[in-house]
């Protein structure tokens, strides 16, 4: 299969595109690195750069920025930054990558445990997460050609110690486990699922 990954250089992404590079054809992509260049947050951007890639077999979206701070201190422009990358940023692929997916193909985006647990400083992301998985469940109901349609919610992993402090009692997940959800999403049938690794 031809798979294009989206933020390939990232914790995640690294550990997904190892995996899927042994036995498809894998193109990378990210806004600094990567076979391929794409700003998420810009549309134009977006569609530049499925007009270089072409038709592909499964997309998987690794990528998107919120805001992390306290309500108390959060502004509209803030809220906007989770709301540009990680939540249009993600629909915008399927958007307008749905045109350029081969029958048969998928899309895998990304939310994260906050959407149903949330933690304190991460209200944005709560919502951003929660906006992903709905666009996930409405879309695969819509999606034509057999083109199929998941979300992966990873809790902290273990490779990001930094977080930890911000979610206590949080027991990391493992890079193996949020791999294989990945895997399962593009090599599997499945379709509307938010596959959880908490």
């Amino acid at each position: 299969m031809k798979i294009v990954i989206v933020g390939a250089s990232g914790t995640i992404g690294k550990h997904v595109t190892t995996a899927l590079k042994k036995d498809h054809e894998v193109i990378t992509a990210g806004s600094r690195s990567g076979d391929l260049r794409v700003d998420i947050s810009s549309p134009g951007s977006i569609q530049q750069f499925f007009d270089k890639l072409g038709n592909f077999d499964a997309l998987v979206s690794t990528t998107g920025n919120g805001h992390f701070g306290p309500l108390q201190a959060m502004t509209d422009s803030d809220f906007r930054k989770g709301i540009d990358s990680k939540l249009m940023g993600q629909i915008n692929l399927v958007l307008i990558g749905q045109h350029f997916a081969n029958p048969g193909g998928s899309f895998t985006l990304t939310s994260g445990i906050v959407s149903e647990d949330p933690v304190v400083m991460a209200a944005n992301l709560s919502a951003v997460n929660s906006g992903v998985e709905g666009f996930v469940r409405g879309a695969a109901i819509e999606l034509q050609n057999g083109v199929r349609i998941n979300a992966i919610s990873p809790g902290v992993v273990e490779e990001s110690p930094g977080y930890f402090p911000y979610f206590p009692g949080h027991i990391p997940v493992s890079m193996q486990h949020v791999t294989q959800a990945y895997l399962k999403s593009v090599l599997g049938a499945a379709t509307g699922k938010v596959f959880k690794v908490h």
